[in-house]
């Protein structure tokens, strides 16, 4: 053989050995790990190669061997977050055991800031960014982008494009962005405000993985073998491509699961309006599976959904939307360390046909106010919302007269002689209104609904010894009262809220 073509091949064949070192995107540039765990990072090489993957926060390295399928992970642990960045070097080495180890590859990981880290799935509402889309702005995004530097050194944003497929995929992009205003107009509104608010009180680096998909159904986030556990298996939804069951699973979520975290965030539902019965327990299945795959056995992540928007759904005054709203709130029955944020106040009058709501601000920031207090120990943050509790049948002229105004209003009904005392948790101080309490309904005997007329009132409560807080509740029109409900029709905006500002849990009654 020509020496100089020998020295060529040579050299092919270390060239083709130097870059088999492979990283997911999600290890590159700018990651955010999880801190004080034991974070999961792997990647793929030769065959029976060693990889050394060394930490420069304590100077620890880690080995490891690539299997039969090139595949390697090591778990390295993480200090108490800060903003300093680090840098994670990576080598590949070729051991036979007679030679020398051959450094055959190595590569950086560099600007990785350790703090806290959260998965944000779902669909439009949760990709919807901060530029907005379809002719629907996110509030406030101009100033948010053009300020978006001062969060430069403390959020970063790791965004997987839509992706489809098949089958479960290995590998992914979804390299991470630094928030300044050249990356700040595509990242997740909801998850964005979530950061930022963890940022101002935590004063730690967060990352924000978004992972969601305009349009999919939940079906879309679950594996084949669950899927073909349900009557309607694999079967397409309303034949429309967006409802691809598995597909989001397979292409996006697959390839970061094991990727170490403090928890998920969910903004879906729309797709699957209508079927909330089995939604639940899909939904259940679905967590279940996901704190699994990203490393939790114990139910520990805490998953935290969005109440389903207000939107016509075809029909402005129909309540399947408002019985998929109950049912969010209800999972957290049958699922540990769940909760749903309560949106039904934030909306416009006009966004009747907008699905899309401009109000991610406030939706950011009441996910973040249930993971400060559930999940990271800050004391007097608000984050319950006040919920129907009970209610009971008063005499009308026994019952108290809530006093609006400084004048009296008689709360009494001219059928029946009877009102409805109306009780709630969360609502110790009362609400933020005394009287123009719009939203609620209540149902005569033959079924029909009519509008109600409701006061706040407070009575000393002699068990607590403190005064308690309750509505007052008449409908004349209804007569015999058999079923009450609160903001419950597929657009409706809700106005009640308590001394905190968190908004009424809409409700019915009726049993369905």
């Amino acid at each position: 053989m020509n020496r100089k073509v020998g020295i060529a091949l040579l050299g092919l064949a270390f060239s083709t050995n130097l870059f088999a070192l492979e990283l997911p995107d999600i290890f590159k540039d700018n990651m955010v790990l999880q801190q004080q765990r034991k974070a999961k990072i792997w990647g793929w090489a030769a065959a029976g190669n060693s990889i050394d993957v060394k930490t420069d926060w304590n100077g620890v390295t880690y080995s490891t061997t690539a299997d039969k399928d090139g595949e390697w992970s090591v778990e390295v642990e993480t200090p108490e977050a800060s903003y300093q960045e680090y840098t994670i070097i990576f080598d590949e080495w070729k051991k036979d055991g007679k030679r020398k180890p051959q450094l055959l590859d190595r590569k950086f990981s560099k600007n990785v800031l350790i703090g806290e880290v959260w998965f944000c799935s779902g669909q439009s509402n949760m990709e919807m960014p901060l530029r907005g889309f379809w002719n629907c702005p996110v509030e406030g995004a101009q100033r948010e982008i053009v300020h978006s530097g001062r969060y430069k050194k403390s959020i970063r944003v790791a965004t997987v494009p839509k992706t489809k497929a098949d089958t479960p995929q290995k590998k992914v992009v979804s390299p991470w962005m630094t928030c300044e205003p050249k990356n700040a107009a595509e990242f997740t509104a909801g998850g964005y405000f979530f950061a930022q608010t963890l940022v101002d009180l935590l004063d730690v680096p967060v990352g924000i993985i978004n992972c969601s998909y305009g349009g999919s159904c939940l079906e879309g986030w679950l594996p084949k073998e669950v899927l073909l556990t349900y009557p309607d298996g694999l079967t397409p939804m309303d034949n429309d491509d967006w409802h691809a069951k598995m597909a989001m699973y397979n292409g996006m979520l697959y390839p970061l699961a094991g990727y170490t975290i403090k928890g998920f965030l969910w903004n879906q539902g729309e797709s699957n309006v209508g079927k909330e019965k089995e939604y639940a327990d899909r939904f259940v299945t679905m967590t279940q599976l996901w704190r699994t795959l990203f490393g939790d056995n114990q139910d520990k992540l805490p998953m935290y959904a969005v109440e389903m928007p207000p939107f016509s759904y075809g029909d402005v005054n129909g309540t399947y939307a408002a019985d998929f709203r109950a049912m969010q709130h209800e999972i957290g029955e049958k699922l540990p360390n769940y909760a749903c944020v309560c949106t039904s106040d934030l909306i416009y009058d006009f966004e009747t046909e907008q699905v899309h709501g401009a109000k991610k601000r406030e939706i950011g920031e009441r996910l973040a106010y249930l993971a400060l207090a559930r999940d990271y120990g800050l004391e007097g943050i608000p984050f319950d919302y006040p919920k129907f509790e009970y209610m009971e049948e008063v005499d009308a002229d026994k019952a108290e007269q809530a006093v609006i105004a400084g004048s009296k209003v008689a709360a009494n009904s001219a059928n029946t002689g009877k009102v409805l005392h109306l009780y709630f948790t969360n609502s110790r101080d009362g609400f933020d209104r005394l009287s123009n309490i719009e939203g609620f309904e209540a149902q005569s005997s033959d079924g029909k609904w009519y509008k109600a007329n409701v006061w706040a009132a407070s009575v000393w409560d002699p068990k607590l010894k403190r005064d308690g807080s309750y509505l007052v509740l008449s409908c004349p029109e209804a007569g015999t009262i058999k079923n009450i409900r609160y903001c419950y029709h597929n657009f409706v905006k809700g106005t009640l809220h308590n001394v905190y500002g968190m908004p009424l849990i809409p409700f019915t009654t009726e049993k369905k």
